[in-house]
């Protein structure tokens, strides 16, 4: 299919793929920063999508904002890009499968996708649609980042 060969050439081209690369890079740094500096509050918020058993809460609170910085520099850096952007991917999949349990339970809570502020709470559906437009980025580089040496 000749015309799907075009799609895939736009698609793994290197402003498209670079692009794309600081742009998830920068949202994961951006969303990084509060959850590192406030350990605490983010551990409270994911022990209000009451998904995780409470001894499991401070774990991910810990780890999951630096691993979202370490990924985030990665793309930036354009090291093992396809990697760091398979990571981030799964974990905006499980970001958006948690915000649609609550948004089935009825639940509105603060994501703690950006800032560690209760106050700050969204519509469910939106955080999901939001998180969908961010995992855009993601998947070009996941499916069709060329390979080369540096990746």
């Amino acid at each position: 299919m000749p015309w799907l060969d075009k799609y895939r050439n736009i698609l793994a081209s290197r402003p498209l793929q670079t692009l794309a690369r600081l742009v998830l890079g920068g949202i994961f740094i951006h969303a990084s920063l509060d959850k590192i500096g406030h350990p605490l509050e983010f551990a409270k918020i994911i022990g209000n999508y009451r998904i995780l058993p409470e001894f499991l809460v401070t774990l991910p609170a810990l780890v999951l904002p630096w691993v979202e910085l370490l990924c985030g520099l990665l793309l930036i850096a354009g090291i093992w890009a396809r990697s760091a952007a398979w990571l981030l991917s799964s974990l905006l999949l499980t970001f958006i499968l948690a915000l649609a349990v609550n948004a089935w339970r009825g639940i509105d809570i603060s994501c703690g996708c950006f800032s560690t502020s209760a106050a700050d709470t969204e519509s469910a559906y939106v955080l999901i649609f939001r998180d969908l437009l961010i995992l855009i980025p993601g998947l070009l580089i996941v499916f069709f980042k060329r390979e080369n040496k540096d990746s």
